[in-house]
């Protein structure tokens, strides 16, 4: 009996709910039509302008897995010259507009090396390590990155 009793209540709860909302669709609906609306304003689109470095910002972490640090990379930045991992469906073209974005640098040039899978042995289990995409970028001559060099 206390099952109904509880079922009941829910389903009531719903139906009222359900009331409120049809309810304040109406005077949404009132308040609309109350509104004059000028000629002017319907002929006139308006133009949405997104800021470039958030809408930029945005793809640059599809693109850029991470700044690959080495020893040879920090050699690297002493020149101009940073290296990243990168996804192994982008281009250089991708590759330039997200560091462009991301850091706001000028690049000059970048290069792409594809790193080989390699087979790895842990005593008798043998796999393959696998394989990735880096990128060396270089930028404009007096500008740093500055989160990759401390």
């Amino acid at each position: 009996m206390a099952l109904k009793d509880i079922f009941k209540k829910i389903t009531s709860s719903k139906k009222e709910e359900k009331k409120d909302k049809k309810e304040v669709k109406k005077v949404e609906k009132k308040e609309k039509a109350k509104k004059p609306v000028k000629k002017a304003e319907k002929s006139t689109p308006k133009k949405v302008v997104k800021s470039k470095k958030t809408a930029s910002e945005g793809f640059a972490y599809r693109i850029l897995k991470f700044p690959h640090i080495t020893e040879k990379a920090t050699i690297l930045a002493e020149n101009n010259q940073y290296v990243f991992v990168v996804y192994n469906d982008v281009n250089k073209i991708e590759i330039r507009k997200a560091v462009e974005a991301l850091y706001d640098v000028k690049v000059l040039s970048v290069q792409i090396i594809k790193m080989p899978k390699k087979k790895r042995r842990v005593g008798k289990v043998s796999g393959w390590r696998k394989g990735y995409k880096k990128a060396v970028v270089r930028i404009k001559e007096g500008q740093k990155i500055e989160d990759l060099t401390s």
